[in-house]
């Protein structure tokens, strides 16, 4: 994996962001809850301390949006009790060649609350590794992470399988194959996550994750991947001899969408943890429209992908973004693409 986009310039993650953004909000009201949970376990006095990480932070203002919204529910409901508010530890986590220069500066922000105390850190690493001490987290947050896989499935690079054929029929043909592959993948991934989330956690400990997912309903949307709509892109430009097409075959991303099925499936047989609440909405769901205009979207699109782009195919970004805004001028096809994805929100209890 790859970071998204670096700094504060005009292409960066930083700066366009804000669909992952409208999500955080979205996932307001479950980490509200999962607060008052905490706050109110019959199974423990009211917590002197709490711990609460946030799992691929990335950078930029998105970095803090869950975990201050853990911190000012805290605040709240402390507030309404008469309580004095428990000292707070936060830990911030991204892949080690994340920008943690900017989350770092984006950390004072929360030193200057008073209230509840607040220790900051962060945690460079995979989420598919082992990250804290046994037994020391009461709140996880993830958004928008989750999706991105350990690696690409081994099946697909080991025996040199285009994962997007850019012949139709042949493409049509192993889709089957490819997506089970992928499912795989992501089951494997998605099981060691929490099998190691299990062992980090307290007893009752909460997560509340986010998922760029996909509808269930459908054969089309089942054997839809939620990075074809990058992939297509990286078709017509291979297609146009604007990019090597063994290079091209040879390109894979890391990152499966799951439907709400086989989540929850994952989960309950994984058994480290009990859904307390599933939620699922379109991607484009209640977001400001202007976030999924060509233009606008186009450039959501760069800052998370340029850097695995150009690693595997060198500076073609700015062919890629023209070829992209004259693909989706094309009436409806990124309305129909988009209309495939959905974010799945999780809500879950440590048995």
């Amino acid at each position: 994996m790859e970071p998204m986009n670096q700094g504060e310039g005009d292409t960066s993650y930083a700066r366009n962001s804000g669909i992952q953004n409208a999500q955080q909000n979205r996932m307001k009201p479950m980490i509200e809850a999962a607060i008052i949970d905490l706050c109110t376990s019959t199974s423990t006095l009211f917590p002197r301390n709490m711990v609460i990480a946030d799992l691929g932070c990335s950078s930029g203002s998105n970095a803090l949006v869950l975990v201050s919204t853990a911190i000012e529910a805290i605040h709240s409901y402390c507030i309404q009790l008469e309580r004095q508010p428990p000292e707070v530890c936060v830990f911030l986590n991204d892949l080690p060649n994340n920008d943690f220069n900017m989350v770092i500066k984006s950390l004072v922000t929360l030193r200057k609350i008073n209230e509840p105390i607040v220790v900051a850190s962060v945690t460079p690493g995979s989420f598919y590794e082992r990250l804290f001490t046994s037994g020391s987290l009461h709140l996880v947050c993830s958004s928008s992470s989750l999706h991105w896989l350990s690696k690409a499935p081994e099946v697909l690079t080991r025996n040199h399988i285009p994962a997007y054929n850019i012949d139709e029929h042949a493409r049509r043909e192993m889709l089957p194959m490819i997506h089970e592959a992928y499912a795989q993948q992501f089951k494997n991934d998605f099981t060691h996550f929490l099998k190691l989330r299990a062992k980090e956690f307290l007893s009752g400990g909460r997560m509340v994750i986010s998922i760029t997912g996909r509808h269930s309903h459908g054969i089309d949307s089942k054997l839809f991947h939620i990075w074809e709509i990058v992939v297509q892109i990286l078709s017509v430009m291979a297609l146009e001899g604007v990019i090597d097409k063994a290079k091209y075959d040879s390109f894979y991303m890391p990152m499966y969408g799951p439907s709400n099925e086989e989540l929850r499936e994952i989960i309950q047989e994984e058994g480290s943890f009990s859904i307390k609440e599933m939620v699922v909405r379109g991607l484009t769901s209640d977001a400001d429209s202007a976030l999924f205009t060509p233009n606008r979207y186009i450039c959501e699109v760069r800052a998370v992908f340029e850097p695995l782009i150009v690693k595997h195919f060198g500076e073609v970004m700015e062919e890629f973004m023209r070829t992209a805004e004259r693909l989706w001028s094309l009436d409806g096809i990124l309305r129909d693409q988009l209309a495939r994805l959905a974010w799945l929100s999780v809500s879950l209890t440590k048995a």
